[in-house]
């Protein structure tokens, strides 16, 4: 039986992304599809959402607090002081057109203001409404996304161009010592036949030395993960229903896959009035908690908890963080001289606490761990890090 093939084949487009723990979503869509309407409902802002194009210019930047009821819970357990959520950083990024990528509209800047985000909320209309203009006069989802993802293509292209550029220069000023490797001439024949036929890199397989080659040399908009979010109107939102919502699932499917979230202005909107005004909100459930997690996971992040009388807190880390690196978050002392990891998983904590802040019943229960060095930190662990305040810095 042959050896399964690297694991690097696998699909996964976070491996593509930063590892860091202050990743960002951007906002993205063509003009009037209600952008600039969602960040500020998700963020609580007033950022514009006038109705007509380019009413977003500058991308507008701020965060919003990650729903999570094992933070509520330990929140009411210690009721400190201070408390602090984990954080989502939300882009609004104005309205791309047909041919932005040749600086149609305002194209190349929100291009690379794409370009600096980590994660895409692709927003797609699918309602009708005569008062809310339409930068191609009519709505037609599939056609939008095929703008959009067209676009970014082009982009895309773009990039690869000035770096296989960049390559053959450096090849020249080698003055014959190297040359383009073998692996670097397939993997951009590779991309340059998936981006022009408007393939997304992300949903290629890729190999682990590809996947290391499109990291170093290439900063690709295609690469990031993408989340449609479909806009309806409120009606049709609560009905679940919408004659668009099959052929946006099949276009999807065809062009990469992708998470798929129908919701509505119109209906959160009116969620939101009703919760300032202290009236009876409409029928039918926020899905803006939903659109904020699956947001948060597709960047790859997850985080750890700390909790005591003065505070408790979330702390972003990339999944699949280490125990130092995870005390690294907390400050840079904490990684130098890490010593070891009390540790708890929340569940546990949960089911043994009884309502009380202590973990007697907890270390009774054997739940209560040291962790070294090699642990993986799990998502909802609740540490406390023990470490060496004399420990220095490394010299260089």
């Amino acid at each position: 039986m042959p050896p399964k093939k690297a694991a690097a084949e696998e699909k996964n487009v976070v491996r593509f992304g930063r590892v860091k723990n202050n990743l960002k979503m951007g906002c993205v869509g063509l003009p009037n599809v209600g952008k600039s309407s969602l960040f500020n409902l998700l963020t609580e802002q007033a950022a514009a959402a006038e109705n007509y194009p380019f009413c977003t210019i500058e991308p507008n930047e701020s965060r919003c607090a990650v729903p999570d009821v094992r933070y509520d819970f330990l929140c009411n357990i210690w009721n400190p002081p201070s408390q602090y959520p984990a954080y989502l950083h939300v882009t609004d990024i104005a309205g791309l057109i047909k041919g932005a990528s040749e600086g149609q509209g305002l194209g190349n800047a929100f291009l690379s203001h794409i370009q600096a985000v980590d994660g895409i909320y692709h927003i797609v209309r699918a309602f009708e409404n005569p008062d809310v203009v339409h930068v191609d006069d009519s709505v037609d989802p599939c056609r939008d996304m095929e703008t959009i993802l067209g676009e970014l293509c082009l982009k895309d292209l773009e990039i690869l161009k000035k770096a296989v550029s960049a390559e053959e220069q450096a090849v020249k000023k080698g003055g014959g010592k190297y040359k383009l490797s073998l692996l670097f001439n397939d993997t951009v024949e590779k991309l340059r036949k998936m981006l022009g036929e408007n393939v997304p890199i992300a949903s290629g397989e890729w190999s682990t030395g590809e996947i290391e080659l499109i990291k170093e040399k290439m900063a690709f908009i295609t690469t990031k993960p993408v989340i449609y979010l479909v806009n309806l109107t409120a009606a049709d939102y609560i009905r679940r229903k919408n004659k668009w919502l099959g052929k946006i699932a099949a276009w999807v499917a065809a062009h990469g896959g992708g998470q798929i979230i129908p919701f509505s202005i119109e209906h959160e909107q009116a969620i939101w009035d009703a919760k300032k005004s202290g009236t009876a909100p409409p029928e039918g459930a926020s899905v803006l908690p939903k659109i904020i997690t699956t947001g948060y996971s597709s960047l790859n992040l997850s985080y750890f908890f700390t909790a005591g009388d003065k505070e408790v807190r979330a702390w972003c880390i990339p999944s699949g963080a280490l125990a130092p690196q995870a005390a690294g978050v907390i400050h840079s002392d904490f990684e130098r001289g890490f010593i070891k990891a009390e540790v708890v998983a929340f569940e546990d904590f949960k089911t043994l606490c009884e309502g009380q802040k202590s973990m007697a019943n907890v270390k009774a229960a054997g739940k209560y761990r040291i962790e070294g060095k090699s642990y993986v930190v799990q998502d909802g662990d609740i540490i406390h890090f023990q470490f060496n305040v004399t420990a220095q810095p490394k010299k260089k």
